[in-house]
């Protein structure tokens, strides 16, 4: 008994020191991540560029361009590094769009140099407004050079707009068109033995179509052929103006491409130069000398330059003080019950904004900007009703679409005083989902049964017992209420009849272009059209735009400011790299629990899938 009592005392000792070292060592790396950060930032100091001088301003942006930035949070990060995804640094589009426009009219600013790649693939909808913008600074007269050892499609985009686009003799331009494609898993569920219930209304509402198919419905593949066709023929005539081509020079057969290669012997550079898409092939030494030719010289053997993460914090806001505050709250992702998270709009969160807007004096009108393929339909009503409140408070609430609103992203911009949407916006896909899956077969199978006593026909629904054939018939009725709800709203707030909306719903995704020819949207413009008619609906001559964030608790501010870099690397030193053969495994897993983070509390959703998975 003694040595009993022994063996379990020396267990709970050995958990006992384990427990021990993992206190100290995750303090430890705290510890270290607080003085790092301190260094950091005190040695930060040095990097800052004088801007007395005339400069070029360098584009250099990398990571994903977003709406808004999101609180990272350290946990978040931490299980980036796990997954072997690097840290990347979140570039606000109207930050970019702000530093081009100031640079227009910056007299130590003498040119804009594109160095994009380090920039993510992004939405043309978002590429159009910062080329809006680089136009701008080509009508002050300064030059735009832009140059790169490959250009993605994104990149090439912006470069195109350079007067003058450079690449590498060994590089190449990557343009590969817009598509959708996702992993279907009907008939691995099948062979699991898991049982998918699906619900929903809209012929073309395909979020459900991976869990019971095995491949794109023809319904899907119709709708999806057509939008895509539009943005792609969109950022084709764009190019093709920029680089005076035809726009078939960008979309050639499989064959015609061959043949053009084959030409050049296979030298991508070569033929990039040869249909026109670049100006000249340099070296990154010849490039430089180009650019301290035209810029001048500096101490560190370069050309004269400030790059755009050192530029950005020296702007100046200009807005004149004014007691009429135009307030923009943004809803950028999937759209959550709750609180948001990175990645995601809370339902609560996006209310608060909005309340606080309502009740602040000084806000005369609203600006909704909205980048999300929808989500939970109820979270979705939750921040709809405050845009309702809004308008009865006699503040008028504008939407300003920016790459998708779509489902519970158009469900939110219903009722607004007006919608603006760009021609390449993603929106519609009015249409309710609910998918519920069981696992009684496999368990069966395993010989492990369900059974037992309840008093409701609903007591012991779950994932582990059949769907009784009256609660699906609950379940459908349901989303087809969620349904008509929907397209009720779009019928009262858009003006037309019921089965009107129901004719341009039923889960269908339109560009903006088409969605406003169907009664969907107002107004074709950008988001400074969104300004200017939220200050004409407000009747206000002089205005101050005001953003609307959630404030960051002290502890959140502090990781906030901590050095991103410092965090990398430590993170690198503890976990390495993560096999990036584990990618596809990742994506399958992914989707297989992508279920779990939807949260609606009645189980109805509008979302759209394939808005969300373009590339």
């Amino acid at each position: 008994m003694k040595a009993i009592f022994s063996r379990i005392g020396k267990f709970f000792l050995t958990i006992g020191k384990l427990i021990n070292f993992t206190r100290k060592f995750v303090l430890n790396i705290l510890f270290v991540l607080i003085i790092g950060a301190i260094i950091f930032a005190l040695t930060d100091d040095d990097k800052s560029t004088d801007t007395t001088e005339p400069s070029a301003l360098v584009l250099n942006l990398s990571g994903p361009i977003v709406e808004q930035k999101n609180y990272d949070n350290p946990l978040d990060s931490v299980m980036s590094e796990v997954l072997g995804k690097p840290e990347v640094q979140q570039n606000v589009l109207f930050d970019i769009v702000e530093a081009i426009r100031a640079a227009a009219t910056d007299k130590d600013i003498t040119g804009l140099v594109l160095n994009l790649k380090g920039m993510s693939e992004t939405s043309l909808t978002k590429l159009r407004y910062i080329a809006k913008a680089i136009e701008e600074f080509k009508a002050s007269g300064k030059p735009v050079y832009a140059y790169g050892d490959n250009y993605s499609q994104s990149q090439y985009y912006l470069a195109s707009y350079a007067d003058k686009v450079f690449l590498s003799p060994d590089g190449g331009v990557m343009l590969t068109g817009y598509g959708t494609y996702t992993l279907y898993y009907k008939s691995l569920l099948a062979k699991l033995d898991v049982t998918t219930h699906v619900f929903r209304v809209g012929t073309y509402k395909s979020f459900v179509e991976p869990y019971i198919r095995d491949g794109m419905s023809t319904a899907a593949k119709e709708a999806n052929t057509v939008w895509l066709t539009q943005l792609w023929g969109a950022f084709s005539d764009d190019v093709a103006k920029n680089r005076h081509i035809k726009p078939q020079t960008l979309t050639p057969n499989i064959d015609e491409f061959v043949t053009q290669l084959e030409s050049v012997n296979g030298d991508f550079a070569q033929l990039s130069k040869k249909l026109g898409l670049v100006d000249s092939l340099v070296t990154r030494d010849q490039m430089t000398q180009y650019l301290i030719d035209t810029f001048g010289a500096n101490d560190k053997h370069s050309f004269k330059h400030i790059s755009y993460y050192d530029y950005l914090p020296l702007l100046v806001d200009n807005q004149q003080p004014s007691p009429n505050k135009v307030a923009v709250v943004v809803v950028s992702g999937a759209i959550v019950d709750g609180q948001s998270s990175q990645g995601s709009a809370g339902g609560d969160t996006i209310a608060s904004l909005l309340n606080k807007a309502r009740f602040d004096k000084q806000v005369k009108s609203v600006i909704l900007r909205v980048d999300s393929p929808g989500g939970s339909a109820f979270a979705s009503e939750i921040i709809r009703n405050k845009v309702d409140a809004l308008k009865r408070a006699g503040k008028p609430v504008v939407v300003s679409m920016s790459s998708v609103a779509a489902s519970g992203g158009y469900w939110i911009s219903s009722s607004a005083n007006e919608i603006i949407a760009q021609p390449t916006t993603i929106t519609g896909s009015i249409g309710i989902f609910a998918i519920l899956t069981t696992f009684e077969k496999g368990l069966e199978k395993l010989g492990v049964y369900s059974d037992g006593v309840g008093t409701t026909p609903f007591s012991g629904v779950g994932v582990t017992r059949a769907l009784p054939e009256g609660v699906a018939k609950v379940f459908q009725l349901g989303v087809d209420n969620g349904y008509q709800r929907f397209i009720g709203l779009v019928s009262k707030y858009r003006h037309m009849s019921l089965a009107q909306a129901d004719k341009i719903a039923q889960g269908r995704v339109w560009t903006g272009e088409d969605a406003q020819q169907r009664g969907l949207v107002d107004k074709l413009g950008d988001f400074d059209t969104a300004i200017t008619a939220a200050v004409e609906l407000a009747k206000v001559k002089d205005y101050q735009l005001v953003w609307m964030q959630q404030p960051l608790s002290p502890v959140q501010q502090f990781f906030k400011e901590m050095s991103g870099e410092v965090k990398v690397q430590l993170m690198s030193m503890v976990l390495g790299d993560m096999p990036s053969t584990l990618a596809p495994v990742t994506k399958v897993a992914k989707d297989l629990t992508s279920l779990t983070n939807f949260n609606d509390p009645n189980g109805r959703y509008a979302f759209c899938l394939n808005c969300s998975t373009v590339n």
